[in-house]
């Protein structure tokens, strides 16, 4: 069994709007018609534009076909897949009101009512696309949980039947404890079903805006908090922010930079909540003028048996 092209038996394009079709088809119908063309092949053309058209008319029918046919052509030898129709659902009466002897092509996607011809009348039911789309949140947000507004791009179908992009704004609530790489589903927001079929849902994966101070790890936060020589030297207690707030940290005497310090349970807020980790840098004073060059000189001569490049084997 070969699969049919509709679309390239109409002469139109996979987008075309529904108006197009039908006068695609209306000036096929005239040219073809057996009564009054003189072509050699205009009965079987005139039977086969009819099967194209009872298809591409039919909004409900026509997704079903758009849904296999995107990866068949014309000609190809075609069989259903098995699981083709999942999670689709065909009704109808079966009434024919007249019949049309269509192709097998046909009967195997949709049937035939019980004396014979097309369904004409059966309705087809589906399910909406589900829909995914990328979103940014800060990072406070996974701290305490918020409600959004945010606008999405979106394919719909216009007034003339054309697919075009259209502004989406919804209402978000991000949940307590987010993290990036998640999804939030919101039910019903995807593409609308067909026939009496239920809308798909929208997934939200959620990444955090880039931070000025902050980095994550899955549920663990980072801060490279900057330290004065003396303060690593000598130890000391700084206040350090983070997403929820200022805390005190305990810096022991000798920290070395890019030692790590962590206050357990105050990453990203979870049912295992993430750690936060401030990373010392040791930040050194400028040597703006004469006196602090001259204190660099004192240092140098000081701990000039100080090699901070021994580790390199120099």
């Amino acid at each position: 069994m070969e699969f049919k092209d509709y679309y390239k038996i109409m002469g139109v394009a996979r987008d075309a709007s529904q108006d197009e079709i039908k006068r695609a088809y209306r000036q096929l119908a005239r040219k073809y018609h057996p009564d009054v063309s003189k072509e050699a092949d205009a009965e079987a053309r005139f039977k086969e534009l009819g099967e194209a058209n009872a298809v591409l008319k039919d909004l409900e029918k026509r997704a079903a076909y758009d849904q296999l046919g995107k990866d068949w052509k014309a000609g190809q030898e075609f069989r259903p897949p098995p699981d083709w129709n999942t999670g689709f659902e065909f009704s109808g009466d079966g009434a024919n009101g007249g019949g049309g002897d269509f192709s097998d092509f046909f009967e195997a996607l949709y049937g035939r009512a019980p004396g014979g011809g097309e369904r004409g009348r059966a309705a087809f039911h589906a399910r909406g696309e589900d829909h995914h789309a990328k979103v940014t949140i800060d990072l406070e947000d996974a701290y305490t949980g918020a409600t959004r507004t945010i606008t999405l791009q979106a394919p719909r179908v216009d007034a003339q039947g054309r697919v075009a992009m259209a502004a989406h704004t919804l209402n978000v609530t991000i949940p307590l404890g987010i993290r990036a790489g998640q999804h939030i589903r919101l039910a019903g927001q995807g593409a609308p079903g067909v026939g009496q079929g239920k809308a798909g849902d929208l997934y939200l994966e959620i990444a955090f805006h880039p931070h000025p101070f902050y980095r994550v790890e899955q549920r663990d936060v980072y801060v490279d908090l900057p330290v004065a020589p003396w303060e690593a030297i000598l130890g000391a207690t700084l206040k350090v922010p983070t997403p929820n707030g200022l805390v005190e940290l305990k810096i022991r005497p000798g920290a070395a930079g890019g030692s790590k310090l962590r206050l357990k349970g105050r990453g990203i807020p979870g049912s295992t909540p993430g750690d936060f980790y401030a990373v010392l840098n040791i930040a050194l004073p400028p040597a703006g003028d004469a006196p602090a060059e001259d204190f660099y000189r004192s240092m140098a001569e000081q701990f000039k048996a100080f090699n901070p490049r021994v580790g390199l084997g120099v």
